[in-house]
């Protein structure tokens, strides 16, 4: 459990760092550092019940995009802004290093094979981005309920 703690705070740390280099300061650096540990928490939660890479990044790429959402109404930021620090610890590096190891070997059949990994990651994230960014402009299209009571 500690372990997970610790993955989580430096996921957090991870977030926190490209916030910087994106120039993000104040409240929305912690909003932001909170989001990327939301991230790979969800993330972690979702692999340790069972869940495929697939499974599991598209719901750690929804939550972050569903917080960024959120929290871009609240702190008056553009959703790009906070949801990109928030997706950081989610990139398969090591996947992607891996992949090119091989090409560069001349290893193609293991090249291919984290290839095919490394798009189905890819596309697992940005599959949950379009979704819950789909969301969230029905939710804001939805009409409010007005209440009939006199101020």
């Amino acid at each position: 459990m500690g372990w997970y703690c610790i993955q989580t705070a430096m996921a957090a740390v991870g977030a926190a760092g490209f916030a910087v280099l994106f120039n993000i300061r104040g409240s929305r650096l912690v909003w932001t550092a909170l989001g990327g540990a939301l991230s790979w928490a969800v993330y972690l939660v979702c692999t340790c019940h069972g869940q495929g890479v697939f499974t599991a990044l598209l719901c750690a790429t929804a939550a972050a995009a569903l917080a960024s959402e959120a929290l871009a109404r609240a702190v008056r930021a553009p959703v790009i802004l906070l949801l990109v620090p928030m997706l950081i610890p989610l990139i398969p590096g090591g996947d992607l290093y891996r992949m090119m190891s091989f090409l560069v070997r001349a290893q193609l059949d293991r090249f291919a094979e984290y290839a095919r990994l490394v798009l189905t990651e890819a596309g697992a994230i940005a599959v949950g981005i379009i979704c819950a960014a789909s969301a969230a402009n029905l939710a804001a299209c939805l009409p409010r309920r007005r209440s009939n009571r006199k101020r």
